[in-house]
């Protein structure tokens, strides 16, 4: 037996069934719609779920959106997390290390999906935007994945390979640099082999400014 009617695609189970497709339907529609012309309504609707769920879990359209960009943005910071780990934890030879983690981080796997468009549309509107959602969403997403690579940039300073004065600044540079992806622009991915050059130039250009 689905988890779902099949009649009316409504989820079967307890609150967190429902919350959990609710929350799943609210990032379907604001990633696509953005947050003002989002409904709730057609939250609903997508969620297959009654507006008065909706209402018995939120208070309102703003307190879902939060929340929303809160879970999205933490299952993502956890992809991302593993990667900056998963290269960072234990470095060999610091170029090659850095490019293997830059061309990870600017593929497909983290770059693409509905939370970038989500985050796309956040940009958009950020002025129509509650600013605690948009607190809620740096503090759990990028924030935090910056702190941790600031975190492994020190360490690397420490046992002398990098010379760093100000680690979430170098966390940020080299953020910038090896983004081949930029999930702001709507254009088309890049190729691997644009990835790899851009990130291959992109660390030589970090280890200029920061090698010892």
């Amino acid at each position: 037996m689905t988890s779902t009617n099949s009649a009316k695609g409504r989820p079967r189970g307890g609150a967190a069934d429902k919350r959990a497709a609710l929350l799943d339907g609210a990032l379907t529609v604001f990633a696509r719609d953005g947050y003002t012309r989002a409904s709730i309504d057609t939250i609903a609707e997508a969620a297959g779920v009654s507006t008065r769920t909706i209402y018995n879990h939120f208070q309102g359209k703003a307190e879902l959106f939060e929340a929303v960009i809160q879970a999205s943005s933490a299952r993502t910071a956890q992809r991302q997390l593993e990667v900056i780990d998963r290269h960072l934890r234990k470095v060999t030879d610091l170029a090659a290390d850095l490019i293997e983690f830059g061309i990870e981080w600017a593929g497909p796997t983290i770059g693409t999906g509905e939370h970038f468009a989500l985050v796309r549309q956040i940009n958009a509107e950020a002025a129509h935007i509650p600013r605690t959602a948009i607190e809620a969403w740096q503090e759990t997403g990028p924030l935090r994945v910056r702190r941790e690579l600031a975190g492994h940039l020190q360490r690397l300073s420490d046992q002398g390979l990098l010379r760093i004065t100000n680690a979430d600044r170098a966390a940020v540079h080299l953020l910038v640099l090896v983004g081949a992806f930029n999930p702001s622009f709507p254009g088309a991915e890049p190729s691997a082999e644009e990835i790899t050059e851009m990130v291959r130039t992109g660390v030589h250009a970090f280890l200029h400014g920061y090698a010892p």
